[in-house]
């Protein structure tokens, strides 16, 4: 009975409601959802903001008299469709490290195939929405949330997230396949619980530090065209985020432009009252959150009542206005009709997507993803592995075969079928192998000392897995340090002292810097490899890039891997001084853009202008040579800094990167531009303004002057800046 009312219902929805002037496809999209809004009674509109989630805070409501079907909001789509049995690419910190614009792109790509597919197989009742990408800065290397981030520098960030955002929506030009939504808005990055409550927390940023580091990676993100911002937890100087006109008003609609819907972090309107004591009642709360420009609120289903189910009264208060309210609802249903909800299904190329889910293709891009993902930090020559056979072969550590740990947080509950572990990929390379993990899960508070050291003992190779996982680093769970968990220290101090001559090939699974400095400068440890969180492809990508397939490339470090805890500010800090490669003076374990590969690159040839008119880009081009003789993937990067200006300024700013493959002694032609607004510093009242003056450029494979050297050699150049140009606020 059910099944009959709902055909008839979409039966009816087909033939009665055609008439209706939003369902007209001649007409523009603005046209017709005024029409729609229009049409809705004030309960509706309160109805549809307020359920932005799931159980009692979500679908959206049916308006049956109008042919409008429920609509899911809350849809998790990070690096894989979220709690669906779907393909699980590395995870975001994984998937920054690739430096790869492509890669990011065509993994959106697949996941809004994905979603697409689940919610043509369920009948419209999973969403298409995404909660996704997260760019907020990875400011603190102890925060939890830090693998779900794209790194530290907001250039990186921003460009990522750029492909995150053309790839899920796809290439046709009136539908969307599914639509992203960037997060978390803004100044936010820790503390999650450690040393503060992140529902309470209030961050205090100065305007250059707000505008140079925590915006740029959101702009861009409006720029390439998202479809929702999720607004933030915390406060910004005293103002909660979700309620914060400033912020959603001021800068992101009046600044940028952006034309889309804000989306509260789950119970971020609740929190208003109840952690940041900023308005007294729900009332209150609900008139500050709809004035300063949120749209949706989310919460959990398990609360009884809501901020916006206080709308009402606000309104009947004079609090908030109904031509508020109806301006807040109108990206909502123009987001839906972009993804052809109201249009013949026909007319969208989205409406048949096929069965996608896991398939071939997906899963070589989540392997390709993997392998281009892993960053080499040490390699004493061991690697690539000249044996295809050894005779004994230990795979040890936490890691080593556990598929639940391998996919990092907001994953797909992948067939555990296309999960390989490293175990099941490194024990071919051995004729007897010996698998223990040594710990009872990552945090390794149980160890057995015992079977590791028996374990290891007679091996030629050893391969040790070791990292953090969800238990340690997650959303609402901060790290107090960088040390490794539990016993893990010691369990690679017996594999040093019980492997005998055996070469040994660390592997970490871990999102922020973990201290292994010790371990780095132990000449027993031959290679050392961050994974970080691969995916289901983990083993098969550990393998290539071990045993140096001709497909596999690696990754490079998309954030400063310090020492330790000792080299960062407290968490709670939000000043930027001492934090990321932009304002670090010290030297770290590992810089940012780092990591090794099986060949080394020379640079050379540096054309480019030396003299650059106020609010021009800046074109140019270098050579790049593979001296060695394997092919290899150079990332090249471009830093600038500013050498005559008393203006505060990050001392060193990325400004464009590429990965590109060149074959065993061949070279490329590199062409690149740096654009007039990355020239642009702040000034106090003033805005964005281009100077006139000279700014040093740095091209190569790594940072200019780093300590720890990728082998590569770094080209200096610099232009000088005629006249001036102000770009006002941005």
């Amino acid at each position: 009975m059910i099944l009959v009312k709902f055909f008839s219902f979409l039966l009816l929805t087909d033939l009665s409601f055609q008439a209706f002037t939003f369902r007209n496809v001649s007409l523009d999209w603005n046209d017709r959802v005024d029409d729609l809004v229009r049409r809705l009674t004030l309960n509706e509109v309160i109805e549809q903001i307020t359920k932005g989630g799931v159980g009692t805070n979500g679908p959206a409501p049916a308006i049956q008299r109008l042919g409008i079907g429920t609509y899911q909001w809350d849809t998790e789509c990070l690096h894989g469709a979220v709690r669906q049995n779907a393909t699980s690419f590395p995870q975001s910190i994984g998937l920054a490290a690739t430096w790869s614009y492509d890669v990011v792109r065509r993994m959106s790509g697949a996941t809004g195939e994905e979603v697409r597919a689940y919610h043509i197989r369920n009948s419209g009742r999973s969403g298409l929405s995404c909660f996704a990408p997260v760019i907020n800065i990875m400011r603190d290397p102890r925060w939890g949330r830090n693998q779900e981030t794209y790194g530290e520098d907001p250039y990186l960030s921003g460009m990522l997230a750029t492909a995150y955002v053309k790839g899920i929506h796809g290439d046709n030009k009136r539908y969307m396949r599914a639509t992203a939504g960037c997060k978390h808005f803004n100044v936010h990055g820790g503390p999650e619980n450690i040393p503060e409550n992140r529902n309470a927390f209030d961050a205090h940023v100065s305007m250059r530090d707000w505008r140079t580091t925590f915006l740029p990676a959101f702009r861009y993100c409006v720029e390439a065209g998202t479809y929702n911002i999720m607004c933030s937890y915390n406060r910004i100087n005293g103002i909660p985020s979700c309620a914060n006109k400033q912020l959603l008003t001021d800068i992101l609609r009046k600044e940028w432009g952006f034309k889309g819907y804000v989306v509260s972090d789950m119970n971020a309107l609740e929190n208003i009252v109840e952690h940041h004591h900023y308005s007294k009642d729900f009332v209150e709360a609900a008139a500050a959150a709809i004035n300063a420009g949120c749209n949706l609120e989310l919460r959990s289903g398990s609360r009884k009542t809501t901020v916006f189910e206080s709308i009402s009264n606000a309104t009947k208060q004079g609090k908030i206005t109904e031509a508020t309210l109806r301006e807040r609802v109108k990206p909502l249903f123009y987001t839906r009709m972009r993804l052809g909800e109201f249009d013949p299904s026909e007319m969208n190329p989205y409406s048949s997507v096929g069965s996608v889910v896991l398939d071939d293709a997906h899963r070589e891009l989540a392997l390709e993803a993997a392998m281009k993902s892993i960053v080499l930090l040490k390699n004493d020559g061991l690697l690539p592995l000249t044996h295809t056979k050894y005779n004994t072969v230990a795979i040890v550590g936490p890691f080593n075969n556990d598929k639940h740990i391998l996919n990092g947080d907001y994953a797909a509950n992948t067939d555990n079928h296309f999960v390989i572990t490293p175990d099941a990929a490194l024990k071919t390379l051995g004729h007897q192998v010996h698998s223990e993990s040594g710990c009872k899960d990552s945090r390794c508070n149980t160890y057995d000392s015992k079977a590791i050291t028996t374990a290891v003992h007679g091996a030629q190779l050893v391969f040790v897995c070791l990292g953090l996982g969800t238990s340690i680093e997650r959303e609402g769970h901060d790290r107090s340090d960088l040390n490794l968990p539990g016993h893990q220290s010691q369990l690679l101090d017996d594999v040093i002292k019980s492997s005998g001559t055996a070469k040994i090939v660390l592997i970490m699974f871990n999102a922020g810097p973990v201290d292994i400095q010790h371990f780095d400068s132990n000449p027993r440890i031959s290679a050392i490899l961050a994974a970080f969180y691969p995916g289901q492809a983990t083993g098969d990508a550990l393998l290539k890039v071990i045993t140096g397939s001709h497909q596999a490339q690696f990754g490079r470090l998309p954030y400063t891997w310090f020492h330790s805890a000792n080299q960062v500010p407290p968490m709670i800090d939000y000043k930027m001084e001492g934090r990321t490669y932009r304002y670090f003076k010290g030297e770290p374990l590992y810089p940012f853009g780092y990591g090794l590969t099986y060949t080394k690159f020379h640079y050379s040839n540096l054309k480019m202008a030396s003299i650059v008119h106020a609010g021009h880009d800046l074109k140019g081009s270098v050579v790049v040579i593979n001296t060695g003789s394997v092919v290899g993937d150079e990332v090249v990067q471009i830093y600038i800094s500013w050498a005559e200006t008393t203006i505060p300024k990050p001392q060193l700013e990325l400004v464009w990167f590429d990965r590109i493959t060149i074959h065993a002694h061949a070279n490329s032609t590199v062409q690149f531009d740096i654009k007039y607004k990355q020239m642009a510093l702040l000034l106090d009242n003033v805005g964005w303004r281009i100077e006139p003056g000279k700014i040093n450029v740095y091209l190569g494979g790594q940072q200019p002057k780093q300590k720890k050297s990728v082998g590569s050699n770094v080209l200096e150049g610099s232009f000088t800046i005629h006249g001036t140009k102000l770009l006002g606020h941005y």
